[in-house]
């Protein structure tokens, strides 16, 4: 009678053991492919509300120059896409603690009304950006004139 060398958890539950030679070229390999991976953007934190005629959207952008900002609407959605750069003047071994956001950033967001993409307006001031978008009326309507050729 052949002897099966697998353990008693392996024969029960019907798994394989992985040499641990094997784990550990795996462990590497994706390892390496994580650190080749494109850094993360940070998120805007945002306020959307509305009134009669438009919806509103505000977001600190602190340090960010205006013409650092981009902001692409549709009739349903705005993207703000944005890079806050930090000063290469203070050291890594200089810093005590550090919380404030260096980087690439964006944020989309549907909005909950279709919008007037034409008519729509941004503001910076003071570190806040505040989109002013202009709801479209679909109750509204119009006569149109026929014309004869």
């Amino acid at each position: 009678m052949s002897r099966d060398k697998r353990s008693f958890f392996d024969r029960i539950t019907g798994s394989i053991s992985v040499p641990d030679e094997i784990e550990e070229d795996f462990s590497e390999e994706k390892n390496e492919n994580w650190v080749n991976e494109t850094p993360e953007e940070g998120e805007l934190n945002i306020d959307v509300y509305q009134n009669q005629n438009e919806i509103i959207i505000k977001t600190m952008v602190a340090g960010v120059k205006p013409e650092d900002l981009d902001v692409s609407i549709s009739r349903d959605m705005v993207t703000l896409k944005g890079k806050r750069e930090n000063e290469k003047t203070i050291a890594d071994d200089d810093f005590f603690h550090r919380e404030l956001y260096w980087g690439s950033f964006s944020r989309s967001i549907v909005l909950p009304q279709e919008i007037d993409v034409d008519s729509a307006e941004a503001v910076e001031k003071h570190g806040l950006l505040i989109i002013r978008l202009p709801k479209l009326d679909k109750n509204r309507s119009t006569r149109l004139k026929v014309r004869g050729n």
